[in-house]
C-alpha cells in the first residue's frame, strides 16, 4: 500500500512538473509552423531593465529565429561580410555560426563556423542588406539541429556541436539572398531550395542523403508547412510563383496547384483544419488541401487584394491576423473580409512573423520595438515594448518556451520572462 502511495504521489509529481514545463520549439514559429505556443505567463511587458533574464551577445547579425531544445538554445549568425553597405568586405571572409545557448543563463555552450560557397549573393541592392546571411531558422528532433545556409548547404549536428553530415543543395545565389527553413517529417528534413537549385527536397535526416526533389519551384522564399488532413493523411505546401502547390511528403511527388498568386512568395503559409493560409505583397488567400490536379476553381475559398511581403500570418480562433508597414490586420477566416485594420502609432516594417501566447499577438517591428495586442475581433494594444540600449535590427520571428520569449536582433539574443 505504501508503495502504491509513493508511486501515485511520485507519477503526481512528474505530471505537475510536465505540466509547468514549457514544450520546447524546434522549428521557424514552433509547433507546426503555426506561431502558436500553448504557455501562459508569458511577459506583456518588458525594457532594459525590465523582465530580462539574460540577455546574450552574438557573433554577428541574422534573421532566424532562434529554437529551444531541452536545456539548450540556438540560433544562426553571420560574421566576416556584409556588415554595412558601404564597405561590405570581400565575400571569401564570410563566415556562418550555429551558436549554442544555456537556456538557463545564456552563456555560451558552444560554436561551430562554416565556411561559404563562393560566389556568394553580393551584399548590395534593397534586399539582402536588410537581412545578409544568417535568415534560415534551424530545426530538431530533439536529438539533432539541422541547418540551411544557402548555397554552403545542409549541416547536421548533434546537441554537443559534433558534426554529423554536410550535403549541397545547389549552389544558385539571389539577389535578394536566400530566407527558407527547413522542417522536419518522419525521417525526413525537407529542404525549400528554390533559390539554390529550383527544387523543394528532402534528405533523409540519419545521412543527408537525397530521397526526393521536386523541380521548378520558381520565386519561393517560404518555408514548407505540413497541413493535416482527414484521418492521419499529411500534405505538405508551398507558396511559389505564381501558384500554391501541395505535395506527398514522403515521396515529393505534386497532388494539386491553386493559380494564387502574382509574384515572388515571401510569407509562409499557415494551416488549420485543412485550410492553407497564405500573403503575397498584394494578396490574401485562402485554399483548402486535399483536393488533386489544378484546384484553382475548386479549392480557392477566397481571395482579397491585400497582404504583405515578407512576414507570415497567424491563425486564431476564426480570425486571420498579420502586420503590414505598421499595420495590423484582422480578417474573417471564413471569408477574407476585414474586421479591424489598425495603425499601430509610430511602427515601422515587419519582417517577423507574430507568435500568439495566452490570447496575445506579438508583432516584432525592425526597428520599433515589439507590439503586443489582444487576440480578438477587437483591436487592442497592451503594451509597446523597447530597449534603448539596442538600436540595431529586429528582423528574426521569436521563440515562446516555459512561459518565456527569446527574441533576437542583430546585436544580442535576450530571454524574455517574468523575474522572480
Amino acid at each position: 500500500m505504501k508503495r502504491t502511495l509513493s508511486c501515485i504521489l511520485a507519477a503526481a509529481c512528474f505530471g505537475a512538473i510536465a505540466l509547468t514545463a514549457g514544450a520546447d520549439w524546434l522549428q521557424f514559429r514552433g509547433p507546426g509552423g503555426s506561431g502558436i505556443a500553448p504557455d501562459k505567463g508569458v511577459p506583456v511587458t518588458w525594457s532594459d531593465d525590465s523582465n530580462i533574464r539574460w540577455k546574450a551577445e552574438m557573433p554577428g547579425p541574422g534573421a532566424s529565429s532562434p529554437i529551444v531544445v531541452g536545456n539548450k538554445v540556438f540560433v544562426t549568425c553571420y560574421s566576416g561580410y556584409g556588415l554595412t553597405s558601404d564597405n561590405p568586405g570581400e565575400q571569401k571572409d564570410l563566415k556562418r555560426h550555429l551558436v549554442c545557448l544555456e537556456r538557463q543563463t545564456g552563456k555560451s555552450v558552444w560554436k561551430r563556423e562554416i565556411d561559404p560557397v563562393l560566389p556568394e549573393s553580393a551584399f548590395q541592392g534593397p534586399y539582402i542588406t536588410m537581412h545578409g546571411y544568417a535568415s534560415a531558422t534551424p530545426v530538431s528532433d530533439g536529438k539533432h539541429v539541422f541547418v540551411f545556409f544557402g548555397s554552403a548547404g545542409v549541416f547536421a549536428f548533434d546537441l554537443d556541436g559534433k558534426q554529423l553530415w554536410h550535403t549541397g543543395v545547389g549552389k544558385g545565389t539571389h539577389g535578394w539572398g536566400s530566407g527558407a527553413s527547413p522542417i522536419l517529417h518522419k525521417d525526413l528534413l525537407i529542404v525549400n531550395a528554390s533559390v539554390e537549385s529550383g527544387s523543394v527536397l528532402a534528405l533523409d535526416k540519419k545521412s543527408g542523403t537525397e530521397v526526393w526533389n521536386t523541380k521548378g519551384i520558381r520565386g519561393s522564399w517560404n518555408t514548407p508547412v505540413l497541413v493535416k488532413l482527414a484521418g492521419s493523411a499529411a500534405e505538405l505546401a508551398l507558396g511559389t510563383q505564381p501558384k500554391m502547390l501541395g505535395f506527398d511528403p514522403d515521396t515529393g511527388k505534386e497532388l494539386w496547384r491553386a493559380e494564387t498568386y502574382d509574384w515572388y512568395v515571401c510569407p509562409s503559409l499557415i494551416a488549420h483544419d485543412g485550410v492553407l493560409y497564405g500573403l503575397q505583397h498584394s494578396i490574401c488567400v485562402a485554399v483548402k488541401a486535399g483536393g488533386r490536379g489544378d484546384v484553382t476553381d475548386s479549392h480557392v475559398l477566397w481571395k482579397k487584394n491585400f497582404g504583405h511581403v515578407v512576414s507570415s500570418p497567424l491563425y486564431h480562433d476564426g480570425h486571420v491576423y498579420w502586420s503590414s508597414r505598421g499595420t495590423v490586420y484582422c480578417v474573417k477566416a471564413s471569408d477574407g473580409s476585414v474586421v479591424h485594420k489598425e495603425r499601430l502609432k509610430g511602427a515601422d516594417e515587419t519582417y517577423a512573423s507574430p507568435v500568439l501566447a495566452d490570447d496575445k499577438i506579438y508583432f516584432v517591428t525592425r526597428s520599433d520595438g515589439v507590439y503586443v495586442v489582444e487576440a480578438g475581433p477587437t483591436f487592442k494594444l497592451l503594451a509597446h515594448n523597447t530597449f534603448k540600449s539596442d538600436t540595431s535590427i529586429f528582423n528574426a520571428s521569436p521563440a515562446v518556451s516555459n512561459s518565456q520569449l527569446f527574441l533576437r536582433s542583430d546585436r544580442y539574443l535576450y530571454c524574455i520572462g517574468k523575474q522572480k
